[in-house]
């Protein structure tokens, strides 16, 4: 049984945003928003509850947006299902203006998900047995 959201759009459709070019040591943080948490596998004995939540920002220079997949470790605790897969329409670039490479992208996204109330917005989706919505 999969419990959705009205996404504004689906986690996977990010890659076909625009591209927004966005410094990475920048002084200003993006205000992301969350859209939507999915849940797309209630879980059982077998395997764990799992889903994606969706979160973006309006920049000065377009919509940035970001989704990732989780999954629920033990009740109260969920985690990024995999690190280096954040979908995101963010392209990243240095203080000279370099793209930086995935590797470097990847130290930077996964700390403005840590820098989320994201689980917080998983765990209410859970608890109200439905997923959550903004």
């Amino acid at each position: 049984m999969e419990r959705q959201t009205s996404h504004a759009c689906p986690p996977w459709a990010l890659r076909a945003w625009p591209p927004l070019l966005w410094q990475a040591d920048r002084k200003i943080q993006l205000k992301l928003r969350h859209l939507g948490t999915t849940v797309t596998n209630p879980g059982d004995r077998m395997t764990r509850t799992a889903g994606q939540t969706l979160w973006a920002a309006q920049a000065d220079d377009g919509q940035a947006g970001m989704a990732w997949d989780w999954v629920q470790l033990a009740r109260g605790v969920v985690a990024l299902a995999d690190p280096l897969s954040v979908v995101t329409n963010l392209r990243l670039v240095g203080p000279e203006g370099e793209v930086l490479t995935p590797m470097q992208s990847t130290l930077h996204l996964n700390a403005i998900v840590n820098a989320l109330p994201w689980q917080d917005e998983v765990e209410r989706a859970l608890s109200e047995g439905a997923t959550s919505e903004v």
